[in-house]
């Protein structure tokens, strides 16, 4: 109802400096596994769009070829792609064994540090109101440090999952970790989306040296730890999942989580249109001739 004098008082307020980032309504989802989002509002969400718009296309140019998330003309199907390629080439078309270091961070946007992303940002930004703007955004956001006990000490860190900064700030925070690995470590087959990343090499023993080295980094530079549970080396003929496939030397199947993903929401909602969204999206890009006959047999329609 007053689109325009809301606009030119946020205007005001940037430039006064009396801006000030407000609240966030939360709500989980479950994309597979339960997430937090929390949703700003929608002065706050202009604001974002209007900081993603002038910034990322200067960002973009500083990120490396092969980091695929939340990039215009990248996405889960390209970094697919680049994985098979990657496979082939150090494979030598599969006529050599090909090891692959899978990894994932631990909680990876609840553990980013404030004062770490903040000094990124003024490795880059010299313009004082710019940093200004951006640490008001960033820290209009905190969760409490899982290693303090006294439940008073909240230390800087997290980004919420519902803010179109956010997707843009951990690609810069990354970049940093994805620089690392090009330059110090001389990787030549890398490939990372969010928190997920690949490294591929005919040598297992090099890539098991690099995990410790990785993991120091993170932690030391980043403030990150890499998940437990989530770090393995595979070869590629045994099957290595990546981003909601098993990739394999001469084929990929979708992963078993998101199959029966897949099939509970064509169940709940077996129209057509559901159907098409993923036969000529998500299942084109794999060996899934299988299971699109077996959907079909059990369509009602």
């Amino acid at each position: 109802m007053r689109l325009m004098d809301n606009i030119f008082l946020l205007h005001s307020e940037l430039l006064n400096h009396t801006y000030k980032h407000g609240g966030y309504q939360a709500f989980k989802i479950n994309d597979p596994k339960p997430r937090d989002i929390h949703k700003a509002t929608v002065r706050d969400r202009l604001l974002h769009h209007a900081i993603y718009r002038k910034l990322y296309p200067f960002f973009d140019r500083i990120f490396i070829a092969d980091s695929y998330s939340c990039r215009n003309n990248k996405g889960t199907h390209k970094a697919i792609n680049r994985f098979r390629q990657f496979a082939h080439i150090v494979s030598k078309n599969n006529t050599k064994t090909c090891w692959i270091l899978k990894c994932d961070i631990r909680k990876f946007f609840a553990n980013i540090d404030h004062k770490v992303l903040v000094s990124i940002l003024k490795e880059y930004i010299s313009d004082e109101n710019i940093v200004w703007l951006l640490e008001n955004v960033i820290e209009s956001f905190t969760l409490p440090h899982p290693l303090l006990r006294n439940e008073k000490d909240i230390n800087s860190i997290g980004l919420p999952l519902g803010n179109l900064t956010s997707q843009l700030f951990v690609n810069i925070y990354m970049n940093k970790f994805d620089q690392f690995v090009k330059h110090k470590l001389k990787v030549k087959y890398y490939i990372r989306y969010a928190d997920d990343f690949v490294i591929f090499s005919k040598d297992r023993t090099w890539l098991e040296k690099q995990i410790e080295i990785i993991s120091k980094f993170l932690k030391d530079e980043l403030k990150l730890e890499l998940h437990p549970d989530k770090v393995y080396i595979k070869t590629l003929n045994s099957g290595v999942d990546f981003l909601g496939w098993v990739n394999f030397s001469d084929h990929r199947v979708l992963r078993t989580k998101t199959k029966k993903r897949m099939i509970k929401r064509i169940r709940e909602n077996p129209a057509p249109e559901t159907i098409n969204s993923y036969f000529f999206g998500l299942l084109k890009h794999g060996n899934t001739n299988k299971i699109k006959t077996d959907i079909l047999k059990k369509t009602p329609f």
